[in-house]
C-alpha cells in the first residue's frame, strides 16, 4: 500500500532508528511539492492572519487593510518557503528526521525575513521588526511541519484498513471455486485451457499475497485485469463481451497496487453474474494533457429497471479504492461513479507521471 508522501521514516525504520541513532530518515517530512500541502499552508497562514488582524483593528474596514498588509508580506513568504522546501525534497530525504525539522524551520525563518524585507522596502513598515519575523517564521513552519506529520500518522492505520479490505474483497472464495471447478471441467477436454487458466489465477494470488510496493504502472494494474478476465471470460462465455480502449501514452501513470482489479470485478459481480444475456465490459484509457483518465463501464441487467430491482452492493470497493488513490495523489486525484443511463461507469482521473 502506498504511504502517504507526507510521513516519515517507515516503521522498520523508525525501530532502526531508536536503536541506531545515525539511522537515516527514509521519507522527507514534508513534501510541498503536492499540490494539496500547498493550499493547506496558504490557507492556514491567511487564517492566522485574519484572526491575528482582528486585535489590532476597530472596525470591519480597519481589519481588512490590516488583514491585506500584513498578508503583503506573509503570503511571498510563504510560498517562497514551500518552493524552497519542494526544491530540497530530495536531499532533505537524506536527512535525519530531527534535521529535516531544523532545516525546515530555518527556511521559515529566511523565508519570513523576504516577506518582513518586501515589507519595509514599499515603506509599509517604518521599522522592519526582523528578529520577530524570524522567529514567527520558525515557528509557523514548524506548526506546518508538525500537522503534515499529524496528517500521515492518521493516514498510515488507513491505508493499513484499506489494504486488508481490498485483500479481503480481492481473494473472493466463490470466484476461487468457481475458477478451479471450471479448470477441472476443462482438463480431459481442453487441458491447454486449463493449464492457461489455473496460470492466470496463479498469478492473481501471487500478486495479491505479495509484499506490496508504494505504487504501480497502469500498465501493471492493465496486465493483471486482462487475466482475471481471461478466467471469467471461460466461465462466461459469450456472455462476457469485452472492449478494450487502451491508450499507450497513458501506460506510466501510477496507481497503488491491486485498484484497477477489483473494479473489474464489481463490475463482473454486479452486471455479468445476474444477467442471463450477460454484460457488456469497456476499460478505456486515456491520457489528456497532465491527467489520465481511467474508466471502468458495464451494462446492467435488465431486472436493474423492472419494477423490484436487484439488491445493490454496499459501496465498499469503490470507497476503498477512492481511499487509496486519494492517499497516493491527494488532491490531484479525481473519482466518480454512477448510473450513465443503462450502464454503470466508474471513472478515475490521476496525474500522468512518467
Amino acid at each position: 500500500m502506498r504511504k502517504p508522501a507526507i510521513l516519515s521514516a517507515t516503521p522498520s525504520a523508525a525501530s532502526s532508528d531508536r536503536t541506531r541513532p545515525s539511522a537515516r530518515a527514509q521519507a522527507v517530512l514534508f513534501d510541498a511539492c503536492q499540490i494539496g500541502v500547498v493550499l493547506r499552508t496558504v490557507v492556514f497562514v491567511e487564517a492566522v492572519v485574519g484572526v491575528a488582524a482582528m486585535f489590532v483593528s476597530g472596525s470591519p474596514g480597519e481589519w481588512l487593510v490590516q488583514a491585506a498588509t500584513v498578508t503583503g508580506g506573509a503570503l511571498p513568504a510563504t510560498l517562497l518557503w514551500l518552493v524552497a522546501a519542494c526544491g530540497l525534497k530530495k536531499p532533505l530525504r537524506r536527512l535525519p528526521v530531527a534535521w529535516q525539522y531544523a532545516v525546515g524551520a530555518v527556511l521559515g525563518a529566511i523565508s519570513a525575513l523576504y516577506g518582513c524585507g518586501l515589507l519595509r522596502l514599499t515603506g509599509v513598515l517604518g521599522s522592519a521588526p526582523w528578529f520577530a519575523s524570524a522567529l514567527a517564521g520558525a515557528f509557523f513552519a514548524g506548526m506546518v511541519m508538525a500537522a503534515m506529520v499529524l496528517r500521515a500518522r492518521g493516514q498510515t492505520p488507513a491505508a493499513t484498513t484499506a489494504r486488508l479490505e481490498e485483500l479481503q474483497s480481492r481473494i473472493r472464495p466463490h470466484f476461487l471455486f468457481n475458477t478451479l471447478n471450471s479448470a477441472i471441467a476443462l482438463v480431459r477436454e481442453e487441458p491447454a485451457k486449463a493449464e492457461t487458466m489455473l496460470e492466470d489465477l496463479s498469478e492473481l494470488f501471487r500478486q495479491a499475497l505479495a509484499d506490496p510496493g508504494e505504487s504501480g504502472t497502469l500498465a501493471d494494474e492493465v496486465a493483471l485485469a486482462e487475466r482475471y478476465l481471461a478466467i471469467e471470460q471461460v466461465r462466461f462465455g459469450e456472455r462476457l463481451r469485452i472492449r478494450w480502449d487502451l491508450d499507450a501514452a497513458a501506460s506510466d501513470a501510477r496507481l497503488p497496487p491491486l485498484l484497477l482489479q477489483p473494479l473489474v470485478e464489481n463490475a463482473i459481480k454486479h452486471g455479468v453474474e445476474p444477467s442471463p444475456d450477460g454484460a457488456r465490459l469497456r476499460i478505456r484509457t486515456e491520457r489528456r494533457g497532465s491527467m489520465v483518465v481511467i474508466e471502468v463501464v458495464n451494462s446492467l441487467p435488465p431486472l436493474r429497471w423492472a419494477d423490484e430491482p436487484l439488491p445493490r452492493g454496499h459501496g465498499i470497493a469503490l470507497a476503498n479504492v477512492r481511499d487509496r488513490l486519494r492517499l497516493l495523489h491527494d488532491m490531484r486525484m479525481q473519482f466518480s461513479a454512477g448510473m450513465d443511463q443503462k450502464s454503470y461507469r466508474v471513472r478515475i482521473a490521476i496525474p500522468a507521471e512518467s
